[in-house]
């Protein structure tokens, strides 16, 4: 029987061919042996597999059709109350997207009046939100400029930029879509 047992913990499976094997087993004896259920187990048994279970990462999962992987890259700039960011999205794939929607945070409060490029809308006071366009897969989408005016100057302003919609595709690595870019009021750019 310990032999059954190695070949078990092995398995991907642990948990579901141990109970398959005790409930066989109890049934029906194991090569003439008494059945399993008259078989007290291994003190520490179940445990010790239910904890080697929990240790082991899950296998990955194979890419589904909803599956990407978006993806910001740009520059930041920051100058007399004028904030400029441009970047550029990015679709690694597995998946391509019909479309996404980015979201700029800043620390500052914008200035009541905005000026700002098509497909990007404020959000709030320090808000803005921008549609990617289609991001085919291993592609790029639309180049995305904005010229954003603050309420006040201000020496420094952090500027976060992620991702606030996708159509629902899963994105395994957010790395790549959540920046925090501290932009110091110098005129100098800042990547990301």
């Amino acid at each position: 029987m310990k032999e059954e047992v190695v070949a078990v913990r092995r398995c991907a499976v642990r948990s579901v061919v141990v109970a398959g094997l005790l409930v066989l087993g109890g049934a029906a004896g194991v090569q003439g042996r008494p059945a399993l259920a008259q078989e007290p187990p291994a003190q520490g048994y179940e445990q010790e597999v239910g904890q080697e279970a929990a240790q082991e990462p899950a296998p990955e999962a194979a890419p589904g059709p909803d599956e990407a992987d978006v993806g910001y890259h740009g520059r930041v700039s920051l100058e007399r109350g004028q904030l400029r960011v441009w970047l550029v999205p990015q679709n690694d794939g597995p998946a391509a997207l019909p479309d996404a929607t980015l979201r700029v945070r800043l620390s500052a409060e914008l200035a009541d009046r905005q000026e700002l490029s098509a497909g990007c809308v404020r959000a709030g006071s320090r808000e803005v939100v921008c549609e990617t366009g289609p991001l085919p897969m291993h592609g790029y989408g639309r180049h995305i400029g904005l010229l954003l005016a603050l309420k006040e100057p201000v020496p420094e302003v952090v500027v976060r930029i992620d991702t606030w919609w996708n159509g629902g595709a899963s994105d395994r690595n957010l790395s790549n879509n959540q920046h925090a870019v501290l932009a110091l009021d110098t005129g100098d750019s800042y990547a990301f």
